[in-house]
């Protein structure tokens, strides 16, 4: 019997919208071309091809509660990328996927979550801050906590201006360095776990009943960590994604591999008690 989706056959998808976010980001959203919905969960990646020039992995942005069409932000990063950065709306991509492992977002019904993005970590990271606000009776507090080199590399500027005023979260929002135009936060987003007390209306977490989500570049995992530590977060309580190298997407490339663990198979979203001890996972 031939199975309904192939794991390696891509589905044929349209352009239905595309922007700029920064000078290496770009914003696309598409429509598969069957009418039918990707099927993805939060923090899944799928692979998108152009025929010629090759494919990518790459993660989904958009919450499987908003219907129609999914979305993504691709850099431009290599011969692929570059290529999809100059399609345009009606131009078709291939499709495989999705893939991976996903934020356990029906398992934390009842919990409070705290989400922290560095830089482009905000693009996998939005697909779970969306599947929460949609279902915001489903969990508790909602903290969002997003930083980026300078103001120019930040993401989804309309959203970011839209989470600071909702009531029902407390969002911070810090940049390394500062330019002429910037009024907020300067510094790295991991410094700021001790804004939470210094604010008015900004709650104090409740760090028993909280599931924190990290996604941002390397280097920023560690101080995180250890910022956590600090508020004696357990391991199993801290969740990651690594998006390691991935390529082929389905285990048999070996790009992505950490010891004896395929990232795009076991990942690329982890809870850290899991990977703890694994040698060059962080």
């Amino acid at each position: 019997m031939i199975p309904s989706k192939s794991l390696y056959l891509p589905e044929a998808a349209t352009i239905v919208r595309t922007e700029p976010m920064t000078n290496v980001d770009r914003f696309f959203e598409f429509r598969l071309n069957s009418g039918k919905e990707l099927g993805h969960l939060p923090g899944q990646f799928a692979e998108v091809s152009i025929p010629g020039v090759g494919e990518a992995p790459i993660s989904i942005s958009s919450s499987p509660t908003r219907k129609g069409t999914f979305e993504m932000v691709i850099r431009n990063v290599g011969v692929v990328t570059d290529a999809i950065h100059k399609l345009k709306v009606g131009d078709t991509i291939g499709i495989r996927g999705p893939y991976g492992t996903s934020f356990p977002m029906d398992k934390l019904k009842g919990r409070d979550l705290l989400f922290l993005a560095g830089g482009i970590g905000l693009v996998p990271l939005r697909s779970a801050i969306h599947y929460a606000l949609d279902n915001r009776h489903d969990y508790g507090k909602i903290f969002i906590m997003f930083g980026t080199r300078d103001p120019s590399q930040r993401l989804f500027v309309d959203e970011l201006e839209a989470w600071s005023k909702r009531s029902d979260i407390d969002f911070i929002e810090s940049v390394d360095r500062g330019d002429a135009n910037w009024k907020g936060n300067v510094g790295v987003i991991t410094s700021s776990f001790r804004l939470f007390n210094m604010f008015g209306g900004v709650k104090e977490i409740n760090v028993p009943l909280t599931t924190f989500f990290i996604v941002g570049p390397p280097v920023m995992y560690k101080f995180a960590i250890v910022e956590l530590y600090k508020l004696n977060v357990q391991n199993k309580d801290i969740i990651v994604s690594l998006e390691r190298h991935m390529k082929c997407g389905v285990g048999k490339c070996g790009q992505c591999q950490i010891n004896n663990v395929y990232v795009c198979q076991e990942g690329p979203v982890f809870t850290l008690d899991s990977i703890v001890n694994l040698r060059e996972a962080l």
